[in-house]
């Protein structure tokens, strides 16, 4: 107890500051004064975004716009002394939910594929297999670890093999709504229940793309005059 006294009245004292070597030593524990930065408010749209940077609302210094992610965009100013910056807004896209790589049954993906991906060609296919697939097993004989075949309905009274397709190009709901979906190739497979699964196959291509629409988007609704005067945005 009196040691850590006696170690508290001698912080109270004057720091002492010698160099050596090119370098500054103190005595006691110095603490930097910060300067005091924003903290950012949180939107979920690059439509509100965009209002925001046209407002001029709370900045004039010139900003920088960083598409993060493809769900994620968020706006800063230059380092200060402190090496600190003032994060003014972000935003987030407000996105369905799908498993990918698990298995789900089949009313359960019908209902996902219609709720959560764009509709295209590979969508319909896939669903017309799903939503008339039979309780049965999954056929596996010549089964090549491509492709599949299921027992389905092929008409109004007839029953047959129908060949799973595989990969199929399909376009989730990944980024703003604002901005393009990007399709990619995913491998669709299923197995006895029946149920369905998902994987992704582009190595997160779709990433990329994504992050460009973004940027694209923001820069053709942002207009030249501002990007030139107060606005870099990168991706």
């Amino acid at each position: 107890m009196l040691k850590e006294a006696m170690e508290y009245l001698l912080g109270l004292g004057k720091a002492v500051v010698h160099y050596e070597n090119g370098q500054a030593y103190s005595d006691k524990r110095l603490y930097l004064m910060t300067e005091p930065t924003a903290e950012p408010i949180t939107i979920h749209s690059l439509s509100g975004l965009v209002e925001y940077l046209k407002s001029e609302y709370e900045w004039d210094e010139r900003l920088m716009v960083h598409v993060v992610s493809p769900t994620e965009v968020r706006v800063f100013d230059a380092l200060n002394g402190n090496k600190g910056r003032n994060q003014y807004i972000q935003t987030t896209a407000l996105l369905p939910s799908f498993n990918f790589g698990n298995f789900h049954d089949v009313e359960s993906f019908n209902i996902k594929l219609q709720s959560c991906f764009v509709n295209n060609d590979d969508r319909s296919t896939m669903l017309k297999v799903v939503g008339n697939i039979k309780e049965e097993a999954v056929n596996t004989i010549g089964d090549d670890g491509v492709s599949q075949s299921v027992v389905a309905k092929t008409g109004v009274a007839t029953v047959g093999n129908v060949v799973v397709p595989n990969p199929v190009l399909l376009a989730p709901y990944r980024t703003f709504i604002e901005v393009k979906q990007p399709e990619s190739e995913f491998i669709f497979r299923m197995k006895t229940g029946p149920t369905c699964a998902l994987f992704e196959a582009d190595g997160g291509a779709w990433k990329i793309e994504a992050m460009n629409n973004i940027k694209m988007y923001l820069q053709s609704e942002l207009g030249k005059e501002l990007q030139e005067d107060k606005l870099v945005i990168i991706a």
